[in-house]
């Protein structure tokens, strides 16, 4: 049944092809199947919903158009806004709109839909942007601010693109005529590729939009398909069922073996894996003691983790910021000293280790959560992995229900400091605890307007995290993609950062 409305989808995108309008012009060419190692929900198709933003992205960027995004070489471009400017004071960022565009059912693209959009968010950024945000002031249809209570020199990192996804429109008239479930079934946005059906959990099937503003689309049907299994996807993408996939190492490597196919690595992604340590605020758990989290650091190994879980590509880290963010202080990953980790369970109480309970990692990171738990267990911290489906695991750690370890990974861009706002900072989303000074240099640093001032204390930030052992940081992790015969322009790796293939409408097919 399944395969057959997928069927009825391509159907009813070729009777698409022929609308009066595209016929002025030489329409996009061809199709290409792009597999996801999720399953795909309605949720992801909302903007308002965006609580995962990197996996909402391979939607958001075909679909929707946000008011400024990452593009290929800048991490901040312009897009719907055309241009914007903050006032002298840091209190007042108003946007100059661009004119002439139109969501894929017609209706003109407005400040309305904008303020409409931001009131309507949230994501997992919600609170801290509703939180500092006083008003959304129209000035005319296409012009607009945003007022704040007081400054945020993180205004714009955490409202553009990929950082919270509360900068991408949604159309306000169509929104309020179907409503939000009406809306996550038929979505209308501003994108380079328009909605034509949907198989909840198995596909998506979209068609080029002639009318998109930035460039015209090379391939006229994208289709995503949702395939959590990697074998299975490493099976289509070897058999043209696939054309472009991301794949773990295991599969990654069989891609480099078959001279039909070509891997093609995110070397330089927003990715970074680590160990959460959620009992560390417990003062009964042996997790509350330094010297056993410090113990956990240093009883894996991350260079021979990189090597078997990421083809030695994922680069080994002291901390859960990418090197290349904004304010980010490098810092060198604990060496491997399994002998020194004992030792130090030892001092702590624990000379025949003990019983951690579950590592739930991240999904889909399971190989790597697996040989995390064989270091572990070397040194006497014994684990049992735990999967949970990526809903689950993200609502479970929202709401804090994670106990022992939590493998975590985060590709969520933006800077520094909105990084530490999500996981670090007390009332962050996921952070389970904190320390009171912590926070209120987090709090110091979000109001400081000078360069200079804020890096320092990030930096005293990050310093304070590591001294107290606070993660087991692991990886900064490469992203890595199979590529088909077919596909000539992959766009893996074009937009700083980011880990999927992107945007799409710079996807190129080989000409027969």
């Amino acid at each position: 049944m399944r395969r057959y409305l997928l069927t009825y989808c391509l159907i009813g995108a070729v009777v698409l092809l022929v609308r009066p309008e595209a016929l002025a012009q030489r329409p996009p060419e061809g199709q290409l199947s792009l597999g996801l190692s999720f399953t795909i929900a309605p949720t992801y198709l909302d903007p308002a919903e965006a609580t995962q933003v990197i996996a909402s992205a391979n939607f958001f960027y075909a679909l929707h158009d946000a008011l400024i995004k990452p593009l290929p070489g800048n991490p901040m471009a312009p897009a719907l806004a055309t241009s914007w400017t903050e006032s002298p004071d840091g209190l007042v960022y108003e946007f100059t709109l661009r004119e002439g565009v139109a969501f894929h059912n017609g209706d003109p693209f407005t400040a309305e839909d904008v303020k409409f959009s931001f009131l309507r968010y949230k994501g997992a950024s919600a609170r801290q942007l509703h939180e500092r945000v006083k008003a959304v002031e129209i000035l005319n249809a296409h012009r607009l601010r945003f007022v704040l209570h007081t400054p945020w020199p993180d205004f714009l990192t955490v409202y553009s693109g990929l950082a919270s996804g509360a900068g991408w429109v949604v159309p306000k008239a169509y929104v309020e005529r179907v409503g939000d479930e009406g809306f996550k079934q038929h979505p209308i946005g501003l994108g380079p590729y328009r909605f034509v059906c949907m198989d909840p959990g198995v596909g998506l099937v979209l068609e080029a939009y002639d009318r998109y503003w930035r460039k015209p689309s090379a391939v006229q049907r994208l289709l995503l398909k949702s395939v959590p299994d990697p074998t299975t996807r490493l099976a289509m993408l070897k058999t043209g069922e696939l054309d472009l996939t991301g794949l773990p190492p295991d599969e990654a490597a069989a891609v480099k073996s078959d001279p039909k196919l070509r891997l093609v690595p995110a070397t330089r992604t927003g990715i970074t894996a680590w160990l959460e340590f959620p009992e560390q605020w417990d003062a009964k758990s042996p997790w509350h003691d330094r010297r056993v989290r410090l113990a956990a650091n240093l009883a894996i190994d991350k260079q021979a983790l990189s090597d078997a879980t990421g083809l030695g590509l994922d680069r080994p880290t002291g901390s859960i910021i990418p090197r290349a963010f904004e304010f980010a202080l490098a810092l060198e990953p604990f060496p491997y000293d399994p002998v020194q980790a004992k030792r130090l369970l030892a001092e702590a109480g624990y000379p025949q280790g003990f019983d951690a309970g579950d590592l739930t990692p991240f999904p889909p990171i399971l190989r790597v959560a697996e040989a995390v738990g064989s270091y572990l267990g070397a040194v006497g911290i014994r684990t049992q992995v735990r999967t949970l489906e990526r809903a689950a695991f993200f609502a479970a750690w929202r709401e804090k229900k994670l106990k022992g370890l939590v493998l975590a990974d985060s590709a969520i861009l933006g800077n520094t400091a909105n990084r530490f706002e999500i996981y670090v900072f007390g009332r962050g989303l996921y952070a389970y605890g904190s320390y009171p000074d912590l926070d209120a240099l987090f709090q110091e640093q979000a109001a400081e307007r000078d360069r200079t001032t804020r890096e320092a204390l990030l930096h005293r930030i990050q310093s304070l995290v590591h001294e107290r052992v606070m993660h087991a940081p692991l990886l900064e992790r490469a992203a890595l993609h199979g590529v088909g015969p077919r596909v000539e322009e992959p766009a893996v790796g074009l937009v700083p950062l980011a880990p999927g293939a992107i945007p799409y409408e710079e996807m190129r097919l080989k000409r027969p």
